[in-house]
């Protein structure tokens, strides 16, 4: 019954984070950004651009 007095912006605020808790959010979100844009862009449409050097210069 607790839940359903509250505000949803009460509920989780990022304004009420410790910072080290902030910084270590902010950083997570980075990497696992970083993460999805390196796998789109091996494996997804863009990885039609990329060229293999090893098979240019094969004999």
């Amino acid at each position: 019954m607790f839940l359903l007095n509250m505000e949803p912006a009460t509920v989780f605020s990022i304004q009420n984070l410790e910072p080290a808790t902030a910084i270590i959010l902010a950083i997570g979100v980075f990497l696992v950004a970083i993460t999805g844009l390196s796998i789109y862009t091996s494996f997804g449409p863009p990885a039609k651009e990329l060229d293999d050097p090893f098979e240019d210069h094969e004999d």
